[in-house]
């Protein structure tokens, strides 16, 4: 169950870097709110898979699903570079928490 709530913590920061490219660039109430949810629910879930994983593991899976997801998540919708080299230190992120995970 903590995988699945690390999984959860990770869009949730997703989702938290891609509301706060909506508040910057719109005005009103509703976006800093969509921000502020998005990242209570991502430290909530983070929270309950330390409960049972290693620190140091959750942390390093819960940033690199948030910087993997953001960073492709900008290149498909607000059509940042997706120069290969770009791509292939994505790809490390990937490999690093996968790593992460089965050496659990």
């Amino acid at each position: 169950m903590e995988w699945l709530y690390l999984l959860i913590a990770g869009v949730g920061e997703v989702l938290g870097v891609i509301c706060m490219k909506f508040a910057s660039e719109r005005k009103g109430i509703l976006p800093k709110f969509l921000l502020a949810a998005s990242f209570a629910m991502s430290f909530f879930f983070l929270s309950k898979a330390m409960e049972v994983l290693p620190m140091g593991t959750a942390y390093a899976i819960w940033t690199g699903i948030g910087t993997g997801g953001s960073s492709l998540l900008g290149i498909f919708i607000f059509k940042e570079s997706a120069y290969w080299r770009r791509l292939m230190y994505l790809s490390f992120i990937v490999v690093g928490a996968v790593g992460l995970k089965l050496t659990q």
